[in-house]
C-alpha cells in the first residue's frame, strides 16, 4: 500500500475536515443507527418471527462494512497496535465479532446483544459536527473534576449514614426502619428525590427530617453539575479533528502543526 493512499485513507477515516471525511462519518453514523435498531427489533419475538431473515441480511451487510472499516483503520496508521488496543479499537472489534461468532458457534447467540456497543462509536463521530471537540471537552472536564466530585460524593455518603442513623432512632422498627442499613437506603432514596414509598416515616419529627432531606436533595443534585460546568467553561479551547498517524492521538488544538504526544508533523 503506497504512502499517499494510506495518508488519504487516514484523512477520510479519522478526520472530518474534508468532504470525503464528512461523508464517511455520515454513512458510518447511519449504519450504526441501523445496526442498533436492528438489534432492538431482533429482540422482539413477534417481529423476529416475521422479518427475521430480512433483519439478518441487514445485519450481515452492516457487519461486513464494519469489518472492512476496521481493517482499513489498522492499515491507515503507522502503528496499528495504538489503534487496536485503544478504547475505540476494542469497541470496534467487540461490536464486529459477535456475528462471526454466532456463525461458527450458534449456541452463543446471546453474544449478539454486544453489537449494541456500536452506539458508543457515535461519540467519536460527534467531532463531525460544527461544535467540534465538544464531546472531548466534556470528557476532559469530567476527568479534571473527578477529585472534587469524589470528595463531594464522600460527603454525601457520610450525610446519608448520619441521617439514616437518626431516622432509625427516631422512627424505629415499627415504621419500617428495622435496622440502620435499611434506614440509610431510605435516606438515599429520599435524598435523590426518587421516593419509592416502600418505607415512610409516621412520626411528626421523622416527617420533618424527611422534608429536610428532600430539600437537601435538590441542592446536592446541582453541585456535581456546577463543578463539571465550571471546568467545561474553563477548558473551552477549540479542538481540531486531526488524528496523529504515528501514535493515533487526537484532541489536538485547532491549527496545531505537531502532535502533542509524539511530536509528529500533523501536516505531513
Amino acid at each position: 500500500m503506497s504512502g499517499n493512499f494510506r495518508k488519504k485513507l487516514h484523512e477520510i477515516i479519522y478526520e472530518a475536515d474534508t468532504p470525503a471525511g464528512k461523508l464517511f462519518d455520515v454513512v458510518l453514523l447511519l449504519l450504526i443507527l441501523i445496526s442498533v435498531v436492528t438489534v432492538m427489533l431482533e429482540s422482539v419475538a413477534s417481529i423476529a418471527a416475521v422479518y427475521g431473515e430480512e433483519l439478518n441480511i441487514i445485519e450481515w451487510i452492516v457487519t461486513i462494512f464494519f469489518t472492512i472499516e476496521y481493517i482499513a483503520r489498522i492499515a491507515s496508521v503507522k502503528k496499528p497496535a495504538a489503534y487496536i488496543f485503544s478504547f475505540y479499537g476494542v469497541i470496534d472489534l467487540l461490536s464486529t465479532l459477535p456475528k462471526y461468532v454466532d456463525l461458527l458457534f450458534p449456541g452463543l447467540g446471546f453474544l449478539l446483544s454486544i453489537r449494541a456497543l456500536r452506539l458508543l462509536r457515535v461519540f467519536r463521530i460527534l467531532k463531525l459536527m460544527h461544535f467540534v471537540g465538544a464531546s472531548n471537552q466534556l470528557l476532559t472536564a469530567l476527568s479534571k473534576s473527578r477529585i472534587k466530585i469524589a470528595v463531594f460524593l464522600f460527603g454525601v455518603i457520610i450525610l446519608c449514614v448520619i441521617m439514616g442513623t437518626l431516622m432509625y432512632i427516631i422512627e424505629g422498627p415499627e415504621s419500617g426502619f428495622v435496622n440502620i442499613p435499611i434506614s440509610i437506603y431510605w435516606t438515599i432514596v429520599t435524598l435523590t428525590t426518587v421516593g419509592f414509598g416502600d418505607i415512610t416515616p409516621v412520626t411528626p419529627f421523622g416527617q420533618f427530617m424527611s422534608a429536610v432531606i428532600m430539600i437537601l436533595g435538590y441542592g446536592i443534585i446541582a453541585v456535581p453539575t456546577g463543578l463539571v460546568t465550571a471546568q467545561f467553561m474553563q477548558d473551552s479551547t477549540q479542538k481540531s479533528t486531526q488524528v496523529c498517524r504515528v501514535c493515533n492521538a487526537d484532541h489536538h488544538k485547532d491549527k496545531a502543526k505537531y502532535c502533542y504526544n509524539c511530536g509528529n508533523n500533523l501536516n505531513k
